[in-house]
């Protein structure tokens, strides 16, 4: 599997540099300069609140408060940033979160929070996904390929949501163990000494039983980091001398946050996100060379946030390596 990301990597890059080619490189260059100083304000605003807000969600997947904000804030930072820049299929950055919490919760508490806050801030995005599909009718012809494209990912995020969720109420991890077991794959010694994924099973379960203001609570908080999302869009096209409307950005954002779930496997979406935006910009009546000048500026502020994150990372890793203990599984 790591061999195949690295192929979707390495195609992404070269469908990338195709489109930088085909779409005035030029062009590109002095749409992206218009930004001039105003990239330190896309550099700073609105990503500080889009991590507060998907923090509070991953925080209202814990059954009880037992971890400081500031810890959650900085242990996610670190975690988005190998989500980003490794090939894992947006899993490594979990693994990494969980690691770095190991001294204030145990696994099967961490872990279970981590799964709930990726199936709350994937329902939130399903959410924002309908509110850009419902303003993509005002603004495109009913028979719009974008729009087809906008409604048929929605439809396959439901019903992918829907079973994962019902599969978490029935014990996933348990199951899945047992299918390996039965393909002669066997896990780390942790998880079978300890029963862990037993204990993580029943924690999602009691979870989505009895904690239903908290997993709403936390479908919330990512919803208003999505639709932060849009403010970035509208400043970014501003910023580059694209005027578009609120209502534009969002359903650009929109559409840009579906293709990136759908191709998780390719690290940072690296080119189909790019031919997402050029698909949307050019349905809008935008202009390809707009689509791949947007993507580049939000290109450079999430490389920026990976660096904040990796520093997080590297300061929650030498905080641990000081001393602290490791908190032992119940």
């Amino acid at each position: 599997m790591r061999s195949i990301r690295l192929g979707f990597l390495a195609l992404g890059a070269t469908l990338l540099v195709g489109l930088i080619v085909e779409n005035d490189p030029g062009a590109i260059l002095a749409s992206m300069s218009q930004l001039s100083w105003r990239l330190l304000i896309v550099l700073c605003f609105p990503m500080p609140l889009v991590a507060l807000f998907d923090t509070l969600g991953w925080r209202s997947a814990f059954p009880r408060h037992r971890v400081a904000f500031r810890t959650l804030l900085s242990v996610r930072l670190a975690g988005e940033a190998f989500n980003i820049t490794t090939p894992t299929a947006a899993l490594g950055g979990e693994a990494v979160k969980a690691w770095l919490l190991r001294d204030r919760v145990p696994l099967d508490e961490s872990l279970p929070s981590l799964i709930v806050a990726k199936t709350t801030i994937t329902i939130a995005q399903g959410v924002f996904l309908l509110l850009g599909v419902t303003l993509a009718h005002w603004t495109l012809p009913p028979d719009s390929l974008l729009l087809r494209g906008m409604q048929a990912l929605l439809v396959v995020e439901v019903v992918a949501l829907t079973g994962f969720v019902l599969a978490q109420m029935r014990g996933v991890l348990g199951w899945g163990r047992r299918l390996l077991s039965g393909f002669g794959f066997g896990l780390p010694r942790f998880f079978e000494a300890r029963g862990t994924l037993e204990r993580v099973d029943d924690g999602l379960a009691r979870f989505y039983r009895h904690e239903r203001g908290r997993f709403i609570a936390s479908i919330l908080w990512h919803l208003v980091a999505w639709l932060l999302g849009s403010v970035e869009t509208y400043l970014i096209l501003r910023f580059i001398g694209v005027g578009v409307s609120l209502t534009t950005a969002t359903v650009i954002e929109a559409f840009g946050a579906a293709v990136r779930v759908a191709t998780f496997l390719i690290p940072a979406s690296l080119g189909a996100l790019e031919g997402g935006f050029v698909a949307t910009f050019v349905a809008l009546g935008l202009g390809p060379t707009a689509g791949v000048s947007f993507s580049l500026v939000r290109r450079v502020r999430e490389a920026t946030w990976a660096g904040v994150g990796l520093v997080a990372f590297a300061a929650r890793a030498r905080s641990q390596a000081r001393g602290h203990r490791p908190a032992s599984a119940h």
